[in-house]
Formats: C-alpha cells, structure tokens, sequence
C-alpha cells in the first residue's frame, strides 16, 4: 500500500473541489455531462467530459459531479445532455461558461457552482442586434470588479461564502442591479438595504456576501433601482438557496442565476425590399445610400427594424427575370442595382453628371424597370471608372477591401467576365473554363491578361457597393436600428458558387416546396439541392462565409425557407412544377415494406395511369391528336407518354413545337397543364438512383390512379401515407437541423429569424425553441390546425408576427380580392356583425396593426404598404399593385415601387405619430433619437 506520508505539505499542490450542480430533466436513456478547456473536462471533446450524477432534491432532478484543481485555477465550460454512449443529444447554447477561482481559496476548501441550463433565448441579448445596437450604451458601462476577484474573505468556520452572478443586457443611464433577500445581509426584503451588484462586463452583475448557517435557507430576488431611486424587482418566484446545498460542507457557493426575470422585451420594425425604396437622390431603384433616410424614417415612428429581401447580385440571364432576389449569381456579391452612381466620385465630369440626371427623369417610373436601370448605372460606372481607376485601385483602403475579399472576388470577377464573353452563365459551354481551377483562374486574371481591365471594373463596383452599404449599416447602429438581411435557401444553378463548388451542390435536383397556402401545385425554384455530406467535411465552410460576410453589414437575418435545414422538397431536374417531389433525407418506403403489405405491381403505381376515358375527359374531341402526338397504347384502351415527351420539360417542348407548326388547337397553357396533370396521375414515385425504393405522391388521394386501385391497396397506401410525410422521418429531421442550424447560427453573432411558413413538421418547432431561433406569424395562415385566421394574442414571444409578407398579397390587396374571407375576418377577428367595407379603409389597418403591436411576439414587422394604408392619401394606388411576389408564377417581375418617396415620409407627421402611438402604446419599446431630443429640448 501507497504510504502518503512520504508525501510533505511542501511537495503537494494546494487543490480545490470544484462541485458543479444543475437542474435539468432529462429522459430515459440520457444524462448530463460538463466540457470544458482542460483536460480533466475533456479539453472540448465531449466524449471525455465529466459525466455527471442525478439527484432528486424536493421536486428537482438535480446532476453533480466534482473535479480538484489548484486554487487561482480558470476555465470555460458547457454543459450537454448525451446518451448512453456520450454522444451529444443536446448542448446548451449562450456563451462559454467561465470557472474563475480567486486566489483567496484556501487549500481544501470546496466550491460549488451552481448553474442553470442555458438555452437559445438566453443567448439572445448578446446577438449584435441587441449587444451593438438595441443595448449598445449598456455594453459600454464601465467595469467595476471583474470576474473572479471575491471581496469578502472568509472567517467563521460555519460561515458560507455565497457569490450572486446575474445577466441584465438591458440597463438605463444611471441604474444599478441589486438582490434582497430574506437574510439580513441581503436586506431582509428592503430595497433599500440590499446587497448592491457591480458590473462585470459582458452584461455580468455580481456580488458576494459571507452568511451564517443560520440564514439558509435563503430566499431571493434580484431588481434594479433608477438614478431616482425608484426599484423595480424581478418577476416570477424567490429564488432559493436550500439546505441540502451544504450537505457537502461547501464553503463558497457561486450561484450563476441566468438572466433577470424582466417583462420580456419587444420591439417593432419595418419592412421592404432594397429595390422598391423611394428617394429624390435614386436612379430608378432604390439604393444602399437610402437606408439612411429610411432608418431615420424608421425612428422616427417608432421602429427598432428595418427589413430587407436579399440583396446579392443576381445577374444570371442579363434580363428582368434577374429581378428575382432569391436566385443569386453569388452569395458573396453585392448587386450592382444598388449603386449610387453618383457617389462613385468627388470630381464626376459635368457631362457625366448630366447623364445622370436625365437618367434619373427618364427611370422615375412607376415600377423597377430592371435592364434599362442595369445598363444606365453600369454604363456610367465605367464612365467614372475608366477615369479614376488607377488612383482607387491603388487607394490603401481599397487594397485592404481586396485582400478581405479576394477569396470569392477573384472568381465572381472572372465569372462575370466570362459570363459576358460567352453570352451565357451556363458554366457547362465555356469550353475549357466550364471546369473551374485556381490555375486557370489566375492566368484569367493577371495584369497582364488583355481583360484584366474588365475583371478589375467588377473589383471597382464592388468595392463601392462596399463603402456605401458598410457607411448606411453603421448609420443605422449607430441611431439604434437593427438592420435584417435575408439569407436565402438556394443558389442558381448557373452561379458563381455552383462554378467554384460543385461538389457542394446535387445539379440533377431542383428545390422546391410541397403543395401549401401558396400554390396547390408546389412550388419549383429551380435551384440545386446541397449537397450535404459533402459541405459536413470542412464543417460547412461555405455556410460559415456566406454568414460572416453578411455580418459586415446586417446584425439580424432571416433565414429563408428554414425547413430546407430540416429536409428539402427535392424534385428532377426535368420538373418544371413543384407536385411531383420527394423530402431530402427521408426514409423511404422499401420494395421489401410494400410487398409484405400485399403491394406488389410498381409499374402500375410508379407510372401514369393513362386510360382513355381520361383523355376524352381532358381534351374532348381532340383526343385522338393529343394521343397520337404525346403517346401510345400499350395495352387495349391504356396509354403511356412517348420517350421524346415523359417529363415536363420535354412536354413543354414539344407542346411549344407542335403549338408553332399549328397542330393543336386550344390554350397552349390549357394543353400543358392537361398532359402534366397525366404525367402526375401516380402514387408511387421510384427513386431514380434505387430502383427498390419508393416515395408516396404528395396528396396521392386525389389522383385518379389512386381512386382505381381495390380497397387493401387503397387503405396500405393511406397508412404508408401517412407514416412518411407525419412519423417515420421526424427523429432524421430533427438530427439533420442540429447538425447545420448550429453551425450557422455559431458563425455570426447576428440574430436569427427561421420563415417557418408551410408544410411544418413537427420537430421544427421544438429545434427552433431549442436553438433560439426566432419564427413568422402571418395571422392569414396560421400554424395551428383548425383555424382560418391566427390570433395575434395568442403568439409565443419567440415569434415575428406579421399582416403579410413579400410572398403574399398586401393587406390591401387581402382584404379586397376575397369577399367571403373578408367576412368571416370581420365576424370573427373584429367581432362584428355588419358587412365590412369593400375597402381596406384606414380605421382597418389600424385595427389589424394594433393587434399587431398588442400581441406578446419579440418583433412585430410590417411591409411598408400596409403602414401606409393607415392613410387614405396613400392609397389612390391599386391595391393589387402593391404585391410584391407571386409565389405561383416561377417567372414574376419583382419590381414593386413605393409611390411615396423617403423625403415625403419624412416630412409627413401625421403618419408618422400614427405609427408611434400604436408602437408606444403597445407597451413595446420604441428608440429615443438623441438628435430629436435635443432638438425637442432646445425649443422647449
């Protein structure tokens, strides 16, 4: 046996018990466990980090574990929930925990740390939406003790070091944080002779008191007090120090109590796409440098947000279609719609800026008109450019924007340049460069390359799209405005990103959306889907870039389509409808399943079922042409598509060649949608790759295949049915979030919002709450089944709500174009039994608004028509005309201008303190313009 008396007090390191203790549920089969930056925590590999014990302590399930260190000893942590083989199930989110231990802690004292499971909403007031703009001046106080320095020593042997450590993110001029409690030292419950906390940093308060063991158990609140001495205590229940805390002798307790229990705060914010501002400085669109008179605008009625749709470049097709915001050339580029042309130079030329001007009364329209506001502003850049190039490219700062950039600006130039050269963005016809490589890249490139003038015009516009972004986003933190990007779920095939990566993308698959609110038929949008086994290897770098990049310039985002990070609406790269789709990753239905469910002829369930009582149906008289030109009888009286026509795309072809040569008589667009309507008439769709695997058609029921087979089938179909789009996937869908979701949400500090509109699973709901992820209420589609309209009232704080979206009809519009809709609304919703006006009258959108602003949700946002329908000046203008997408046409213009420019707003104060009045009475909070208050303060 050992002899530990040879060891001297000299020869050994004084050590500590650092005891950690949590609450925290968990389920059969898991169990909790710290990880830290030290070895004896696993140095971050969860899979060696201290896995700790459940005790049942009153009516909480509490976990402890224990580790020695030297005293003065420092480390981070986290805690996670894992399974029986240490593999992570859940970890908290928030910030790394800091183990801060005072040199003052005698050799064999224990410590123990008492924590509370942090989870998304925690992590939120430290997202630059809150820590850089919205709470700015209270990340900025000034620190009074930092982290780990104790001010009270120990004395008494019964007596207990207790150390109280509280998050306030949100703290006024002048406030102080304190806690009382029922022990003396804490104030007996006065506010007035509590225990006073100093700041830390990070939005950390602390103190700490020496009790007796007579003052357990200890009961508690933390509060604040104003610079006038008024306090305001915490909500919920005491807090409680129990007696079974010192059941181990612990003589220093570091109680790290979250965040303070405040009425939840909430705020209001605008919406708009970047090309549909108005100014009297813009050149046919609107422009980055008009954010700054929109964020002014913004403030001044109240509003804590402005949103924008995407604004990366889009120029694919070099036509309107690259109106379309979500489809982009790069994820990394700016558009060059956006330039202000006129802020390109100091010393622009007399002629140019004649040009300007005229091109500025000629593009003053009523709409976007996309090419011809392209061309002017590109025309004119290269004017300015050719002037000044040497003396910007040769400018220090736009040396430094380079070398930052360089990674994705070397190969969008060169993309560009190409696109042009070959009149195509089809990567796959550029000859030797359809086969991206750095090689061939910077030969491109090279100074000494004959188009090295043309690559450095794309290095010059982005650049200025650079300075003049980067110039209105600090405007708006500086005034106290979030500034919300869009983050959306797809690239286009012919893009920048699919040239460079093309193992990160499925190019035979295109992205899409099941049939929902928007579209009975689904939606196609025509982007590949990712490939992520392959973005998993580098640990979704290019995820991670896209987001630091959108950071420079926004500290909220949304992301679009965030059930695509569960699982995508996956469809043929021949579809050109978005009905005839599979999930990507689901689990499929196996030959082996159905046979044993008595499920046996795949041919006739997997291909169209074409008889010829249907064609009569369809096409009348004309069935006989349709049959003989799209297809053949292979049995008496059953049909099957040609081989020159079997998928959509070959059927519009041919329906377009047929429709020239005049062989058909009828509606071209009648015709498709007939003979893609038989093209769908399936139940089964057989994986291309796996010809033993299958997936049930969305809404298999009403297809007339379906509605033939015998009762068995019928009823086998139905279960299977059901079980894939409801059950069988929920548990893949829920890993495959929580493996991508975290890694964007960790490579920004941006604030997240999900657009969780659609067809939603029921694991989306609970990833998001787990992740902090913030999702859309529009009251016109409602998540909760069995209602017609939401009830505002009744949202979750962790919830934007919204009257509508750019993928829906205005309130306007809304109210109008559905007159039995507009009933039910009125009786239901305003409690009325009158016939509603026809119209969206004001006292309407104020009514709609106010629920709005009334309801619990963290933001309510409103596109900017729907403000402006508060006042019947603005709304001369057709309602319909306010749209800004519609989500069923693949091929819509996006260029929906506001009528009312920036400077009118502005100018207008009865809007504007109609606006304000809702947000201020709502309760929510609204920013306080240092520059209005001073003026205000000056007149007075």
């Amino acid at each position: 046996m050992l002899n530990l008396g040879l060891f001297s007090s000299e020869n050994t390191i004084k050590s500590v018990s650092v005891s950690f203790r949590i609450p925290y549920y968990t389920q059969w089969g898991q169990n909790l466990l710290v990880c830290g930056s030290i070895p004896l925590l696993g140095s971050w590999n969860v899979r060696r980090g201290l896995l700790l014990s459940p005790v049942h302590e009153s009516s909480e399930l509490t976990w402890h574990g224990s580790i020695e260190v030297p005293s003065g000893f420092e480390c981070e942590y986290s805690y996670y929930v894992v399974d029986e083989d240490k593999n992570i199930l859940r970890e908290e989110m928030g910030k790394k925990r800091k183990l801060l231990l005072s040199g003052c802690i005698q050799d064999g004292e224990i410590v123990e740390f008492h924590d509370l499971w942090q989870t998304g909403s925690d992590a939120l007031p430290f997202t630059s939406a809150f820590k850089n703009v919205i709470f700015r001046k209270s990340s900025s106080l000034p620190i009074e003790r930092p982290l780990g320095v104790l001010q009270n020593k120990l004395g008494l042997e019964d007596s207990v070091l207790v150390h109280f450590q509280i998050c306030c993110p949100n703290i006024d001029d002048g406030t102080s944080v304190c806690v009382i409690g029922s022990p003396q030292k804490l104030g007996q419950w006065k506010a007035e002779s509590g225990l006073k906390l100093s700041y830390a940093g990070d939005s950390i308060w602390q103190a700490d008191c020496v009790m007796g063991k007579e003052d357990f158990p200890i009961k508690y609140r933390y509060g604040k007090v104003d610079k006038s001495g008024k306090f305001s205590v915490e909500i919920g229940a005491n807090r409680e120090i129990s007696v079974e805390t010192l059941s181990r002798q612990a003589r220093y307790i570091f109680l790290s109590d979250g965040m303070m229990r405040e009425m939840p705060w909430r705020g209001a914010g605008m919406a708009i796409p970047m090309f549909s501002v108005r100014s009297e400085e813009d050149v046919g669109v609107g422009e980055f440098l008009d954010l700054k008179l929109l964020v002014d605008w913004a403030i001044s009625s109240g509003f804590h947000l402005v949103q924008l749709l995407p604004i990366n470049d889009t120029s694919v097709h070099g036509m309107w279609w690259d109106s379309y915001p979500y489809s982009s050339l790069s994820v990394f580029a700016l558009h060059p719609l956006y330039l202000r042309i006129q802020a390109l130079s100091d010393s622009i030329p007399n002629e140019i800026k004649q040009e300007i001007l005229k091109a500025k009364e000629r593009l003053d329209l009523k709409d976007v008109d996309y090419e011809a506001t392209m061309a002017t502003k590109l025309s004119i850049a290269k004017k300015i450019f050719s002037l000044e190039k040497d003396q910007i490219l040769k400018s220090s700062s736009f040396q430094k924007f380079f070398s930052e950039n360089e990674e994705w600006l070397k190969p969008y130039a060169a993309f560009c340049f190409l696109r042009d050269f070959f009149e195509t963005s089809d990567h796959s016809q550029w000859g030797r460069f359809s086969q991206f490589s750095n090689e061939k890249l910077e030969k491109l490139i090279s100074e000494d390359s004959p188009q090295y003038d043309i690559i450095c015009f794309h290095y010059y516009i982005q650049y200025h799209l650079h300075i003049q972004l980067s110039e209105a986003a600090e405007y708006a933190r500086r005034k106290g405005v979030v500034l919300k990007g869009d983050l959306p779920i797809g690239v286009d095939r012919n893009s920048v990103d699919t040239w460079v990566y093309p193992s990160l993308f499925r190019m035979n698959t295109s992205t899409g959306a099941p049939p929902d609110y928007f579209d009975k038929n689904g939606q196609n949008w025509g982007f590949p889907t990712y490939n992520w086994e392959e973005m998993s290897k580098d640990n979704y770098g290019w995820w991670r870039a896209r987001l630091t990049q959108m950071a420079k310039y926004f500290t909220a985002y949304r992301i679009d389509h965030i059930l695509g990070f569960f699982r995508i609406w996956e469809l043929p790269d021949h579809a050109m409808t978005g009905l005839v789709g599979k999930f990507r990753p689901s689990i499929p239905l196996s030959q082996e399943e159905l046979e044993k469910e008595g499920i046996k002829d795949f041919d006739r369930l997997s291909r169209p079922f074409i008889r010829q009582e249907f064609l009569q149906e369809k096409f009348g008289s004309s069935w006989t042409v349709i049959a003989a030109l799209f297809l053949h009888e292979h049995q008496k009286g059953h049909y099957e598509f040609r081989e020159d026509c079997n998928t959509e795309k070959k059927i519009a072809s041919k329906l377009k060649e047929c429709t020239e040569k005049s062989l058909l008589l009828g509606s071209e667009a009648a015709l498709r949608l007939n003979l893609f309507d038989l093209l769908r008439n399936i139940v089964l769709i057989r994986d291309p790759e796996d010809a033993s695997k299958f997936y049930p058609r969305f809404n298999l029921e009403d297809t007339t295949s379906f509605r033939d087979l015998d009762d068995h089938s019928k009823n086998v179909l139905r279960r299977l049915y059901y079980d894939y789009y409801f059950h069988r996937q929920e548990n893949l869908w829920r890993q495959n979030a929580l493996k991508t979701l975290p890694v964007l949400l960790n490579s920004s500090d941006m604030l997240a919002c999900g657009e969780d509109l659609g067809l939603i699973p029921s694991c989306v709901h609970p990833v998001m709450q787990e992740l902090g992820l913030i999702g859309l209420r529009i009251q016109r589609m409602p998540n909760e089944p069995g209602l017609e309209f939401g009830i505002p009232s009744q949202y979750g704080y962790m919830t934007v709500c919204a009257p509508s979206c750019h993928d829906c009809s205005t309130m306007r519009a809304w109210w109008e174009e559905d007159e039995e809709r507009r009933r039910h609304f009125f009786k239901t919703v305003v409690g009325s039994n009158k016939l509603p006006p026809s119209k969206c009258v004001p006292e309407i959108a104020y009514f709609i608004i106010r629920q709005h602003v009334e309801a619990p949700s963290m933001w309510a946002i409103f596109p900017l028509q729907d403000l402006l329908a508060l006042k019947n000046e603005y709304t001369t203008r057709p309602a319909n005309e306010e749209t800004i997408n519609d989500p069923t046409n693949p091929k819509h213009y996006w260029r929906f201008r506001s009528h009312v420019t920036l400077e009118t707003l502005l100018k207008d104060e009865e809007l504007k303190i109609a606006i304000k009045d809702l947000v201020c009475g709502s309760g929510r909070s609204y920013p306080r313009d240092e520059e209005i208050l001073k003026a205000s303060n000056q007149g007075s």
